[in-house]
């Protein structure tokens, strides 16, 4: 039942990484699934390893949100760059899914947070277009960044509740 339990959390464990690369909470699918097995097998899991694996879904969570606009402020860009980077990285996401699975995903966030990093900085009197050029890229990176960041706290979350299944 041991090698049973870690097959469950190593498959679940690639379909969340990918599922995170989508954009969808991929992450959170590999928190749960360790949480049911063990309640399945309650004998699995420390409630430490628990806790530590939402602790870094949620550390992720927090990186994703703020590093499109992190990106946008670090390259000159205020709280309109901020907001605009965080809403267009969703819409880019959502949109670009539809037209290159994973790719078109990350691709269309980076895109996305760019272009509405853009047009809210944009609002903003007294801003050249070079400005807007350098917060715009500065917000794209930043969502890319926060992308495979996310992708790898879905690796490390998956290979601990995989290995701590064994364990």
């Amino acid at each position: 039942m041991t090698a049973l339990a870690a097959g469950i959390m190593a498959l679940v464990g690639v379909a969340g990484v990918l599922a995170t690369l989508f954009a969808l909470p991929g992450l959170w699918l590999i928190v749960a699934a360790g949480a049911a097995v063990d309640l399945w097998r309650p004998d699995t899991y420390a409630l430490s390893t628990l806790l530590i694996a939402a602790g870094l879904a949620v550390l992720a969570e927090v990186l994703e949100l703020v590093a499109a606009g992190a990106g946008a402020k670090q390259a000159g860009g205020g709280k309109r760059a901020a907001v605009g980077a965080i809403a267009g990285a969703i819409v880019g996401a959502i949109l670009g899914t539809p037209i290159l699975p994973i790719v078109g995903t990350i691709l269309g966030g980076a895109v996305g947070a760019g272009v509405g990093a853009v047009l809210l900085e944009g609002t903003k009197p007294g801003r050249s277009w070079a400005d807007l050029g350098r917060v715009g890229r500065g917000a794209a990176t930043g969502r890319l960044l926060a992308t495979l960041i996310k992708a790898g706290f879905a690796v490390a979350v998956a290979v601990l509740l995989t290995v701590a299944a064994v364990v």
